[in-house]
């Protein structure tokens, strides 16, 4: 293990930390969007947000759920499973390791305690399709960097391909040759990295903590979560369940008709949206497949999950939609030009509440209660 493992804290899963969090690395066109719901309905607007936009982009799906002793094991055992289960494709295998892993997928082992909220956000953003590469030599000098600034606003589809920034994309281009052991110890040794992850942990975390002590293993009778990810690889057309805890990516199921078995496919000719539906839709659902899977291995009363979505950034699809109305005549004054427009009002005022929300957090209100409790004495 790094010699760092142990200057990494627990950050909080919400998508305004995750989101700022992507951010502080140079990472544009995305943010995290919470799953209330698994019904179809909710899923397609994912997808179809609003009226125009029929194909956002959604990247990968981030899974938090209380880890347990057979977590593990009913991962490592997956391929034991029927693959024909109720409610169709999914067909968990066997961790993929070595050759067996698909080229191009992007996975690192955990090697790190407390970092598997990174890790699961930085196995969808290294995984997306299409994402654009950024290195030094995009802005050796001024005139290089505003033609780069040009070329990616023209290239990013909108807003569809995520830009991964400059530190995410030097450490893929650093880790891509790596085995997935090299590449957690890689990402625990990374300063940027770490910094950035540990700038959303709460003060008196810190404070209230007594390194002297020996940390004990944890059990099951202990509130512990672990996050994963879900996401698609065009290279093989399957949904890969991401478990820095596994030895390697789980295979979940396939979301193109032509590619594994006939019950490996979905019917899409019945979604409810009149026929029609993008790959984005049916790998959602393969995922949803093997959520709702591990979801019924716990306890009817166990309600401390969370499933967020790793999206494209709203911001990109309304200004997209904008711009189309103004181009064919569409007054300022139109409702459909002023419901966009305060739906953009609307996104921006929820990143300022997110920025104040993150500073509450990095703030130590420990010092004020010691005060306040002296001043009552």
């Amino acid at each position: 293990m790094a010699s760092s493992n142990d200057d990494w804290c627990t950050i909080e899963s919400d998508p305004g930390v995750f989101t700022s969090l992507i951010e502080s690395f140079g990472t544009q066109n995305v943010e995290f969007a919470e799953l209330w719901s698994l019904d179809d309905d909710s899923l397609l607007q994912l997808i179809r947000p609003m009226e125009g936009v029929e194909n956002a982009a959604v990247h990968g799906l981030i899974f938090l759920f209380k880890w347990q002793s057979s977590s593990s094991s009913s991962s490592s055992n997956a391929g034991d499973v029927n693959k024909e289960e109720e409610g169709g494709n999914v067909e968990r295998g066997k961790a993929l390791v070595g050759d067996d892993c698909p080229e191009g997928l992007f996975f690192a082992k955990q090697v790190t305690d407390n970092a598997c909220a990174t890790q699961a956000i930085l196995s969808v953003l290294f995984n997306a399709p299409n994402s654009i590469i950024q290195t030094d030599d995009d802005d050796a000098d001024a005139s290089a960097a505003s033609a780069a600034t040009s070329k990616t606003a023209n290239d990013d589809d909108n807003g569809r391909k995520l830009i991964l920034g400059k530190t995410l994309s030097n450490f893929k281009s650093f880790t891509s040759h790596f085995p997935p052991d090299l590449r957690g110890e890689a990402i625990g040794s990374s300063d940027e990295i770490r910094a950035a992850h540990n700038s959303f942990g709460r003060a008196e975390d810190a404070f209230l903590s007594d390194p002297s002590r020996a940390k004990r293993a944890a059990t099951d009778d202990d509130d512990v979560f672990h996050f994963i990810a879900y996401v698609p690889h065009e290279g093989d057309g399957c949904v890969y369940e991401l478990d820095g805890l596994q030895a390697g990516p789980i295979r979940v199921g396939s979301y193109r008709p032509e590619i594994g078995d006939e019950n490996t496919t979905h019917d899409n000719n019945n979604n409810g949206d009149g026929g029609t539906t993008s790959s984005d839709m049916d790998w959602i659902r393969v995922a949803r497949n093997a959520i709702q899977t591990r979801l019924a291995s716990y306890s009817s009363t166990e309600i401390k999950f969370n499933l967020m979505a790793v999206v494209q950034d709203k911001r990109t699809y309304l200004t997209e939609r904008l711009n189309a109305l103004a181009a064919i005549g569409v007054e300022e004054s139109d409702p459909n030009m002023l419901a966009v427009r305060s739906e953009l009002h609307g996104e921006e005022e929820k990143r300022a509440g997110w920025a104040s929300e993150n500073e509450r957090r990095r703030h130590n209100y420990l010092p004020f209660c010691v005060e306040y409790l002296r001043a009552l004495a």
